[in-house]
């Protein structure tokens, strides 16, 4: 009886539920954080983290993606990123994915600040919906990480009976060089490890989300309208009792009923668990520092780590150019023929 009641309290949102928060607020989360008794943290991100950085979400009306895809000709915006279209037309995809390949952003003040948490030793993982890498460059690494749509990091060849991988920097060649990129030894065309419509997500997300959702002890979402399944349904897996802290997202309250989580209460007389913090996800991410009394750490890091891409990227170019300028220089002159005399 005792294991049928508990599976019902955690799968279906009944019974009582501990009250973690002694103040539904972002000071209420930092007293919690600093209490000691929140060691495993999961952040669920979206693109909202990254817009900071200069790249677009995809649904915000005239900046978005999607509201501005017109010059590729597509039937319906979101065909850029169906898997059969992008095997018919692959050229559209392409040139977007030159306009927004990883390594032209540097990380947001949000993605140093999940950064953070890890260093602190209280970040269990990331789940991403983002595509950009930017965690990645950030500083957190394959195993911290959930990118549940997938990655640019790595690409492979469409066929199945191939599947050669092959690297970020070998896929930038190719798309930089505005050729379609095509296997070394097939020809199939090589798609970065994105998960297009139709596609099945990483089998890492399903078996990772059973093993750290029950464990989770605070929930920070960030970035995301939780518009796009199964991602969304994540909200849906964690314990009754675990506290959220949402910044820069509009949460339907529905969600949690269809993931049996028992749904978001923000403000109701009966709320007593989640937090809403209105703002953009680095000025939160900036306040919950502050409060943490990690503001200044947080500011540094980020100063420093945008310092040292800066000047990588300054040596890469003039390593580029200097490059160019020496395949240029290298002309082959034919001697000139001896005079007789």
């Amino acid at each position: 009886v005792d294991f049928l009641r508990n599976l019902f309290s955690s799968a279906l949102g009944l019974g009582s539920a501990e009250k973690v928060l002694d103040e539904l607020s972002l000071d209420g989360v930092a007293r919690y954080i600093k209490s000691g008794k929140c060691r495993n943290i999961i952040c669920m991100v979206g693109a909202g983290i990254s817009t900071s950085a200069g790249i677009p979400d995809f649904r915000s009306p005239g900046t978005g993606l999607y509201a501005n895809l017109q010059k590729y000709n597509l039937p319906y915006p979101e065909a850029i990123f169906q898997i059969d279209y992008f095997k018919k037309h692959p050229e559209p995809f392409f040139a977007l994915a030159k306009e927004l390949y990883p390594g032209q952003f540097k990380p947001t003040v949000c993605h140093y600040f999940i950064k953070m948490l890890k260093d602190k030793g209280i970040l269990t993982r990331c789940y991403t919906q983002n595509i950009d890498t930017l965690e990645r460059v950030a500083g957190l690494e394959g195993e911290d990480l959930i990118e549940a749509h997938g990655t640019f990091y790595t690409s492979h060849c469409i066929s199945f009976g191939c599947r050669q991988e092959y690297s970020l920097d070998w896929m930038k060649e190719k798309i930089f060089s505005d050729d379609a990129p095509r296997c070394d030894k097939c020809s199939s065309l090589v798609k970065p490890d994105i998960v297009f419509f139709g596609e099945n997500l990483p089998v890492r997300f399903f078996s990772s989300m059973k093993m750290d959702f029950p464990r989770c002890d605070l929930l920070i979402i960030m970035g995301t309208s939780l518009q796009v399944q199964p991602f969304a349904s994540l909200v849906g897996r964690y314990h009754r009792s675990t506290p959220f802290v949402c910044s820069s997202v509009q949460a339907d309250h529905l969600l949690g009923l269809l993931g049996f989580g028992g749904g978001m209460d923000f403000d109701s007389d009966k709320a007593y668990r989640d937090v809403a913090h209105i703002s953009t996800c680095d000025d939160g991410c900036l306040a919950l520092a502050d409060l943490l009394g990690w503001k200044a750490e947080l500011e540094e890091l980020v100063k420093k780590e945008h310092a040292r891409i800066d000047s990588q990227d300054k040596k890469e170019k003039a390593s580029e150019s200097k490059g160019a300028a020496a395949k240029a220089s290298t002309v082959t002159v034919a001697p000139e023929s001896k005079k007789e005399e």
